[in-house]
């Protein structure tokens, strides 16, 4: 959502970095870039204008003069004032030994039921008994949309019953709670295709009769300026409590979700992330603030690791590898776990450096579809292939590329980046006689990256300096090793990346 801010700013910063004195006018310059970067990313005026201000006042204050690296500061002092913008998110006010009521508001299309059922997958993970419950008798088989979300990810959702009214609907479900000790109730009320008196009247009733721990407005991030409106209307209206912005994977500028924090005062509390059932990430300030100013998100990444990967095989996988066996199975089962991760450009934009080279890594081709290509080449060999790639000649890579619908150079390339990868395991072998991972199973596994990763905080950049360039991009021959010519990342590389000191 936030790339093309993220572009502008990122062009910014780098001609701040290549003056050698900070002057007034440098900053004046930077500022001016910052703010038409904001402005087209449809943050609201009133909302740019405070944002130039406090960053100009700090940038030009006695501490910035003084520090060893004035450009850096003047980045830094951008992130923190992001962060105090987009503002800490609080978690859900669910009392505990208490029905608690979550309201879900919103526009027609905004997904509201899709983030219902996701809120209320969230939330049973937690350990919560959740019911849903339906109140929109309007939009053409809304009702039916909930039931089928509730039966496909195991939820309770109240029953259906025909010509009962939202009201009525909202008594059902309460006394449902009461009586089958339910922990929290998510209500998903009607929207329309805009504000009017009567959705609001209806919604005011049902926050009287329901008594709402939290109301959470649903919006459409790629609604642009409009969502601040929407969120203001509501706020005033029936006074909602936190924001949930939808489908920030796609295209939107990202301005909403600057403009309407600062606008409401309430906070962001969790961002769709995609269409999946567990596609609803908790918001964090700093993090998107970091994904912003091309800082990646490793807390992420790693959070996606522990979540997605299956932990067990990608430890015995490591071991083997960090071992010096390492074959084709073992390259395979890497690739999997990769495609489990999800969208293989998003995970690469979570790597700090890597957002100011999407147009080399869209030229390079790099995708899950060209993951998939890969493991079609590897499940078209024979089994005693894959633990000997030795055995494959030319006429065994035609019949391996006829299978796989691939060309012979296609195979090629993925045993070239075979074998460079069956390299470096050998060298860290020889690197690390006793066995890093074996290390790593003490240190507590997968959580144990987490930590190294100091809660929410950015990993020492130090740590990172073997790849990075003199200008803060990936130093290319250090990518290249990760990532293979067109090929796959590698993530014991990335381990090892993330466990430097």
């Amino acid at each position: 959502m936030f790339q093309g801010l993220a572009d502008r700013l990122t062009k910014a910063f780098d001609k701040l970095t290549k003056r050698g004195i900070l002057t007034e006018s440098a900053v004046d310059e930077t500022m001016r870039e910052i703010k038409i970067a904001l402005l087209e990313a449809d943050v609201a005026l009133p909302v740019v204008k405070t944002f130039i201000q406090k960053v100009k006042e700090k940038a030009i204050g006695e501490q910035i003069v003084k520090s060893i690296s004035p450009s850096q500061m003047v980045v830094k002092i951008v992130h923190d004032e992001l962060v105090n913008l987009l503002g800490v998110s609080a978690p859900l006010n669910l009392i505990q030994y208490q029905q608690n009521v979550v309201l879900m508001v919103g526009l027609q299309g905004s997904g509201k039921t899709t983030s219902s059922a996701k809120l209320a997958r969230r939330l049973k993970k937690e350990g919560k008994k959740v019911l849903l419950a339906s109140l929109d008798t309007y939009r053409p088989a809304a009702q039916e949309q909930l039931s089928e979300l509730g039966e496909k990810n195991d939820l309770s959702v109240l029953p259906i019953i025909k010509h009962e009214n939202p009201i009525e609907i909202t008594k059902r479900a309460l006394k449902t709670v009461k009586e089958e000790l339910y922990d929290v109730l998510i209500l998903d009320t009607a929207g329309r295709l805009h504000i009017d008196d009567k959705m609001m009247q209806e919604v005011q009733k049902i926050r009287d009769l329901s008594s709402p721990k939290e109301t959470l407005l649903v919006v459409d991030s790629l609604m642009g300026q409009d969502a601040v409106t929407v969120a203001k209307e509501f706020n005033e209206k029936i006074g909602i409590t936190g924001l949930v912005l939808t489908r920030i994977d796609g295209d939107a500028r990202g301005g909403a979700a600057l403009s309407m924090r600062e606008i409401t005062g309430v906070p962001i509390q969790y961002l769709g992330v995609g269409e999946k059932a567990d596609a609803l990430e908790v918001f964090d300030a700093n993090r998107i603030a970091e994904r912003i100013l091309g800082m990646g998100d490793v807390v992420g990444l790693v959070e996606t690791a522990m979540e997605k990967i299956n932990q067990e095989e990608a430890m015995n996988t490591a071991e083997r590898m960090m071992s010096g066996r390492f074959d084709l199975n073992d390259m395979l089962s890497q690739m999997r776990q990769i495609s489990n991760m999800g969208d293989i450009k998003g995970v690469m934009k979570m790597i700090p450096g890597l957002s100011k080279m999407q147009d080399k890594i869209e030229a390079a081709g790099i995708d899950n579809k060209m993951i998939l290509r890969q493991q079609a080449i590897i499940l078209s060999m024979t089994e005693k292939e894959r633990k000997n790639p030795d055995l494959l000649k030319a006429s065994r890579k035609i019949r391996i590329a006829n299978g796989a619908g691939v060309s012979v150079s296609d195979v090629n390339r993925l045993l070239k980046q075979y074998e460079q990868m069956a390299s470096v395991m050998k060298k860290m072998k020889k690197m690390n006689p006793f066995g890093m991972m074996g290390m790593l199973k003490k240190m507590g596994g997968m959580s144990a990256l987490k930590g190294m990763m100091g809660g929410h905080s950015m990993p020492d950049m130090n740590a990172l300096q073997s790849m990075m360039g003199k200008n803060g991009a990936p130093d290319m021959a250090e990518l290249e090793k990760m990532m293979g010519k067109g090929g796959m990342p590698d993530m014991s590389s990335l381990s090892q990346l993330l466990k430097r000191k």
